[in-house]
């Protein structure tokens, strides 16, 4: 669809990144790839890098070896398996511009590279043509920024829709993030594109009902829902998936591939902000050139999402990302989405 040469607009859009996370000639900043990386978009962030004045070096590791199941954008990397040594670099440097497939936002070095003070500025294994659209905004980071507030001032949050939704999410204790797309603080993280506040709940605290509609996104088969799936939740577990059509079968039969009972379990709930992230970006790209972290942000979904939850101590590669329109979601009876649309 694309031809992969280098534009000198997308290395404006990657300086711009790189621009709003603060990044400074002074700063010891590493790109971490693998082989099977998005080459195009590893030359951009040295471009884009060395036109700051940023004398970044790049680590490349192999990428690792296919398990008995299919692996589609989980967020937990595991491209840092049994490189201890490639850790501890990661540990020594300021800044770590993270270009592996997966990326690191659950994998389970992370937390050990984010204690030692390095921040992680993520880019999602896009297209840069979608980078591109998905530019960095700074009215973006205060909307994210008060959404975040209200999700860790609530008590509980309930999410329903006219399909049949209704959850309930207590959220106490819950741990809140608000990612706008960049991070300039010591030991964090954020990816771009950016625009969503998501909350990894305690064990145990989530249980209720969800259906699935006709236009609804998996974003690990990268496709939209085309027929009603009725998942049935208790004590922060999927214990049904039901439903008639191939969408249905499709998690149930790789959520029971997975062999892991992590996988079944909630990972995080919250809701897209973003206003320039398009519904319809699944019917105008081939399924290699996203990684449907566009379709994460777009403003008024809420997003529902199932394995890997660091805050509750749980990896796994069985993950499912379920961005559902049409929604109501409330925080202690207050309406931030009210079917499908920002409050």
């Amino acid at each position: 669809m694309f031809a992969d040469r280098i534009e000198g607009k997308w290395i404006d859009a990657f300086a711009e990144l790189f621009e709003a996370a603060r990044i400074r000639p002074d700063e010891r900043v590493a790109i971490l790839a693998e082989t099977q990386s998005r080459a195009l978009n590893v030359h951009l962030a040295e471009l884009a890098l060395a036109r700051l004045g940023v004398a970044a070096f790049t680590l490349t590791v192999p990428t690792p070896r296919s398990g008995p199941m299919i692996v589609r954008s989980t967020g937990a990397s595991r491209a840092l398996d049994g490189f201890d040594a490639v850790v501890e670099t990661l540990q020594r440097v300021d800044v770590v511009v993270d270009l592996t497939i997966e990326g690191l936002m659950h994998a389970r070095q992370t937390g050990a590279i984010l204690g030692a003070g390095t921040r992680i500025q993520v880019i999602s294994n896009e297209h840069p043509e979608v980078l591109e659209r998905m530019r960095p905004d700074p009215a973006l980071k205060e909307a994210v920024r008060e959404a975040a507030r209200a999700a860790r001032g609530a008590s509980e949050m309930r999410v329903t829709s006219p399909a049949g939704s209704d959850l309930t999410v207590d959220m106490r204790g819950a741990q809140t993030v608000g990612v706008w797309g960049w991070t300039d603080k010591p030991g964090t993280l954020a990816h771009w594109p950016g625009g969503i506040v998501v909350s990894f709940p305690r064990a145990g605290t989530i249980s209720g009902r969800l259906v699935l509609s006709p236009g609804d996104m998996n974003l690990t088969y990268k496709r939209y829902v085309e027929a009603p799936v009725h998942l049935t939740l208790a004590d922060d577990r999927v214990r049904a998936v039901e439903g008639e059509g191939v969408d249905a079968r499709l998690m149930r039969d790789t959520l029971a591939a997975w062999n892991d009972p992590e996988a079944y379990a909630v990972s995080h709930v919250g809701w897209g902000l973003n206003p320039a992230a398009r519904w319809d970006a699944l019917t105008m790209m081939d399924k290699a050139e996203t990684n449907g972290t566009e379709l994460r942000a777009v403003a008024g979904n809420f997003l529902f999402s199932t394995g890997a939850n660091e805050f509750a101590g749980r990896f796994t590669e069985g993950h499912f990302d379920l961005p559902m329109m049409g929604c109501t979601i409330s925080l202690d009876g207050v309406d931030v989405v009210r079917e499908g649309r920002l409050v």
